[in-house]
């Protein structure tokens, strides 16, 4: 039996089916072949009908009057046939021969190339012309392979598509006429499956190998490499070729390790980072086919964590050991390594990072202060000690060489008594032993510095900080305790003394003109650097010693006489 008498008998059989009135008999028609009008033909046609091809075509079956006979239309179907293998009437094997998909073509087909003499009894009269209005939807063959077309390729490919590689990328499913299927870019979501593993149809498995993340390229398979004569049951029929058009956003293999990219490494590289250093750092992170996810430049701070101790993700952990300050490298991170299936964030699942980091700045808890001696001078017998008072210029800068302050931009020195508490515990540690004229860099880790807070607008957290010193001018402090020294004897009759009106009673004012005069005369001297109020006014409370604001010869005594040091005293 031949195709069309398949369709017709099929018609025919069907409950639900009217057969319309048979039409009187036509004259027999002596035309030798059959007629083809082209009524349609695509721009494009890659290829056409040759006998021995598997087709799917929609039709609409009548008779020269117009009456219809038959109609894929109407069972919603394809009529899906081999060409040239006897399965359809003559006159319909010939015409499809040379068509395009998305052809359309009026076939006129006499009697003899038809269904002859004998018809088809109740649907198609002896000697019938049959006209045919054929539209072709696919068309393969037995022999075909998976075919790639590549259209878009990046220009830097390191690493393509192998077995066993695991994938994310977009598709546009289409059949062969160019019908949407189904599409990963409606989702929003990408498809993420391994390769060359049996997770796809075979011919995705095959179509998938050697792209280059960034390639695009459209992957046509037959329908035996897809889902054969079944269809897969809702949105593609049987036997139907299958066109994806494919962009590959990501690849990894489950046994890959972190990629390191060194970037930029300073010439001068005194130490690299350990596990358990606490690192500063910038960063830009992007998935594989360059989608930004996150930087830290757009928040403008750093991000500051310790390295090898688990608080960032286990490629960056590892990818941040071995850096120099200064350092730009770009670390490429499997899924594996990085937030795995789940993702995070604006971060999908199973999707490899990249990120280029800037390194800032790193130090370790267990960091003292670094003091790099620059220049001394060949006089250097006077070397600085707690309490003394220094006048020094600095330059003051990040790790990485950003500058936070200087006094030569003010034009004047900065003035401390060193050991006081008046600048951070690092630069007091930094200026210690150190003569007039001396140069020196002082490198001061955060937890000697200003801490994780650092100082708002000026010095960020967690920084470390470099000063570049030259001490100008030293004057000598007084003895650890002291505010105030005689530099010759005391009078025995120390009290009487400042006690002008000799009304037994000083007053803070009676005090402090005292004191002014023994710093005047030379006779005494008050520790450098504080300011002098202040320090007259310590000194005046500490003898006042039930505080009703007068010293009485009773409460007044000088510090050798006390039972127990103080500070502050004569």
């Amino acid at each position: 039996m031949t195709c069309c008498e398949e369709l017709c008998v099929t018609v025919f059989l069907m409950a639900s089916y009217q057969a319309p009135p048979v039409p009187a008999a036509e004259p027999p028609w002596d035309g030798a072949d059959i007629s083809v009008e082209r009524r349609f033909v695509p721009e494009s046609c890659p290829r056409a009908v040759r006998p021995g091809d598997f087709v799917r075509y929609h039709y609409l079956g009548a008779f020269p009057d117009g009456a219809r006979f038959d109609s894929s239309y109407d069972r919603g179907s394809t009529f899906n046939v081999f060409v040239g293998k006897g399965q359809l009437i003559a006159g319909m094997d010939k015409a499809l021969v040379g068509m395009c998909v998305n052809e359309r073509r009026f076939v006129k087909i006499p009697p003899k190339l038809a269904y002859g003499s004998e018809g088809v009894p109740g649907v198609i009269p002896p000697n019938s012309v049959l006209h045919f209005d054929v539209l072709l939807v696919d068309l393969w063959n037995s022999e075909d392979e998976v075919q790639v077309q590549t259209y878009f390729k990046p220009e830097k490919c390191p690493r393509t598509v192998q077995v066993s590689d695991f994938v994310r990328y977009h598709y546009n499913g289409t059949f062969l006429d160019g019908t949407l299927f189904d599409s990963s870019h409606n989702r929003m979501r990408t498809y993420d499956t391994y390769v060359g593993i049996g997770w796809l149809i075979p011919g995705m498995d095959q179509g998938l190998l050697g792209m280059c993340v960034g390639e695009k390229r459209i992957i046509t398979i037959p329908p035996f490499l897809a889902y054969g004569e079944d269809g897969d049951g809702k949105e593609i029929p049987g036997q139907a070729s299958l066109v994806f058009d494919v962009v590959l956003l990501d690849l990894h293999n489950p046994k890959d390790g972190i990629t390191i990219e060194n970037q930029h490494v300073p010439e001068s590289c005194e130490r690299r980072s350990q596990t358990g250093d606490f690192l500063r750092y910038h960063y830009n992170g992007t998935l594989l086919d360059g989608t930004l996810f996150d930087s830290s430049y757009s928040r403008n701070r750093t991000y500051d964590t310790y390295v090898g101790k688990g608080y960032v993700i286990a490629g960056m952990d590892e990818g941040l050991l071995g850096v120099c300050t200064g350092e730009k490298r770009r670390i490429i991170i499997p899924p594996h390594l990085g937030y795995g299936e789940e993702g995070r964030g604006k971060i999908p699942g199973s999707a490899v990072l990249v990120f280029d980091i800037q390194v800032v700045d790193f130090h370790n808890p267990s960091d003292s202060v670094s003091i790099t001696v620059n220049y001394k001078p060949s006089n250097c017998t006077v070397l600085s000690k707690k309490g003394d008072y220094l006048k020094y210029h600095y330059n003051a800068s990040l790790l990485d060489g950003t500058l936070l302050d200087s006094t030569h931009s003010l034009g004047k020195t900065y003035n401390i008594v060193l050991g006081s508490g008046q600048v951070v515990v690092g630069m007091d540690m930094g200026l210690q032993d150190m003569c007039v004229g001396e140069r020196r860099t002082v490198v001061i880790p955060p937890h000697l510095g200003y801490g994780e807070d650092g100082v708002e607008g000026e010095v960020p957290g967690s920084a470390v900080l470099v000063f570049d010193i030259e001490l100008l001018e030293l004057v000598s402090g007084l003895p650890e305790g002291y505010m105030f020294v005689w530099n010759g004897e005391v009078s025995p009759n120390l009290f009487e003394e400042i006690d002008q009106n000799h009304d037994g009673e000083v007053l803070l004012e009676e005090f402090s003109e005292y004191i002014q005069a023994q710093v005047d005369s030379g006779k005494g001297k008050l520790a450098p650097g504080f300011d002098f109020e202040k320090i007259v006014k310590n000194m005046f409370t500490n003898q006042d010693r039930d505080g009703n604001g007068k010293v009485t010869a009773e409460e007044f005594k000088l510090k050798d006489q006390e039972a127990k040091e103080q500070h502050d005293e004569l």
